[in-house]
């Protein structure tokens, strides 16, 4: 979901300046899943660039105050979500704590880490949403300790069908800042990407576990 498309546009034309996202239709990414992506995302690379951090940190903290009011805390996933999520918190002026992919195997076992108070309302934030799976293990593991968690907001999202579902039957909102569509569009606009290119890029949205490169 997209609740400011002007501030949407900007964090895309930010994600293409600084190639924190890049396109590569033809000679595409093998990620983790075995998926061959033409896209790769790293928004970990807006945190070396004050004017973008801070647009970012601002439009986060906006748009959580417009779609779940003050939360009690914020919590990072980790690890993309660390940084940012330390920043919103910083300008909302609450409590920071942040989630592990599990429980630290040693010292106090914790995959929940700072501290908070069971029935506090919580806003997680991630830098980037794919299938869903691993902001959702943070969901979860929230829930189990007590919080309430109102929703989670993320920079970026691919907008795959299945992480839609994913949230859906997790009864957890989302909001983004931007979007592939969004970005698509823009890509194009700016001569980054061709016609022929973005019809292959809609095909890998729809289907990216099944999708393949057209031969240049």
């Amino acid at each position: 979901m997209i609740l400011n498309k002007d501030n949407a546009s900007k964090v895309a034309e930010f994600l293409l300046q600084i190639k924190a996202i890049k396109l590569e239709p033809t000679s595409p990414f093998t990620w983790a899943s075995g998926w061959k992506s033409p896209i790769y995302c790293d928004n970990r690379k807006t945190l070396s660039y004050p004017n973008i951090r801070t647009f970012i940190r601002q439009s986060y903290s906006e748009i959580i105050l417009e779609k779940y009011g003050k939360p009690d805390v914020i919590a990072g996933v980790a690890t993309g979500g660390i940084a940012q999520g330390a920043l919103v918190a910083q300008e909302l002026g609450v409590p920071f704590i942040y989630v592990r992919s599990s429980a630290k195997g040693h010292g106090l076992g914790n995959q929940i880490e700072g501290d908070f108070s069971e029935g506090q309302n919580v806003v997680v934030i991630e830098d980037l949403i794919s299938t869903g799976g691993s902001s959702l293990k943070a969901v979860e593991a929230l829930r189990e300790a007590g919080l309430n968690v109102k929703g989670l907001a993320a920079i970026f999202s691919y907008g795959f069908k299945i992480s839609q579902k994913n949230f859906e039957e997790a009864n957890c909102p989302y909001v983004v800042l931007s979007n592939y569509d969004i970005l698509m569009d823009l890509a194009l606009e700016q001569g980054a990407i061709s016609k022929e290119d973005l019809v292959s890029l809609r095909e890998w949205k729809e289907n990216p576990a099944e999708w393949s490169p057209k031969e240049a």
